[in-house]
Parts: C-alpha cells; structure tokens; sequence
C-alpha cells in the first residue's frame, strides 16, 4: 500500500507519493502453536502496510540487516509509556521523514540485553507490570494495527 500526501487545495494541489515503510517486529523466542499466535495472525492480515516479525533463538542469532534509513523500538518496562494515537503520530513522523523500516525489538523470558536497549530511537513501555513475551507480541500486533488505522484517518473510539 503506498501513501500520499495532498498539499495545496483546489486546482493548485499537488501530490507526493510517500515511501513505504514497513513494520517488522523482531522477538525472541519461537511462538509456535499457542492461542497468541492465533491472536498475531489476525492482526498481522489487517495491516496494510508491509509487515513482517522475525523469530530469533532465546539467545544469540543476528536479526536481519536494518535498511538506512531506521527507527529501533524496543519493548522494556523501563521504558516510556505513551498511548495508540501518541505512537501513531510518531510513526507517522517518521515515515513521512523517509523512515524505511520501524523494527520493534522484544527480548526473552529475561528481556532484552543491554546492547539491544542501547540500539533503541525509543524504548516502549506496556506498563510496569512484567508481560509474558509472546503475550507481548501480540499486544505488539494489535497496537501495529490500530496505529496504521489512526494514520489511515479511520475514526479511533479513543479519540474526541
């Protein structure tokens, strides 16, 4: 799906095509056959951007190469804690910029190492409780979701 931006009004607009920018989450852990992966699957086919989750090994692996330009967003309960319209402004930003690729980052059992949070544009916070990873990931997708929606302008029952 690609964007565009109407500028000027009347007869005088002009359009401009944004670049795509895709979504890509990167986890640790295989999610396998679990009710949440039922859960990511169906989010995943509502986003109309492009999309992606890559699964790494509990430890070690390397993701895929980060295309430039980048924003990192890793998942910590240390971090900030924001809201869907919030995120969706941020995302929007970034894209509009010429972001490529935003590539969400959610560790193990143990969380992410410290090499990965110091990696992070923005670290993101679902609250203080601890969250089970593959949970995580689904409420991850879900978020994706409604944040594509908000850019969309589809109308977000939070708002107003």
């Amino acid at each position: 799906a690609a964007f565009t931006i109407w500028s000027g009004c009347g007869r005088s607009a002009t359009r401009r095509s944004l670049p795509e920018l895709r979504l890509h989450i990167v986890a640790r852990g295989k999610i396998g056959r679990c009710p949440e992966a039922e859960i990511i699957a169906r989010y995943a086919k509502r986003i109309s951007w492009p999309f992606a989750i890559t699964e790494l090994a509990d430890a070690g692996g390397k993701p895929p190469a980060l295309p430039t330009p980048a924003r990192i967003i890793a998942l910590d309960e240390g971090g900030t804690m924001t809201d869907t319209t919030a995120l969706a402004r941020q995302i929007e930003a970034w894209r509009d910029s010429g972001v490529k690729e935003c590539r969400f980052l959610i560790g193990a059992a143990d969380g992410l190492t410290a090499e990965e949070r110091e990696s992070a544009d923005l670290i993101l916070s679902f609250g203080r409780l601890t969250w089970p990873h593959m949970l995580a990931r689904a409420m991850l997708a879900e978020q994706l979701y409604r944040v594509t929606s908000v850019i969309a302008g589809h109308p977000y029952h939070r708002e107003g």
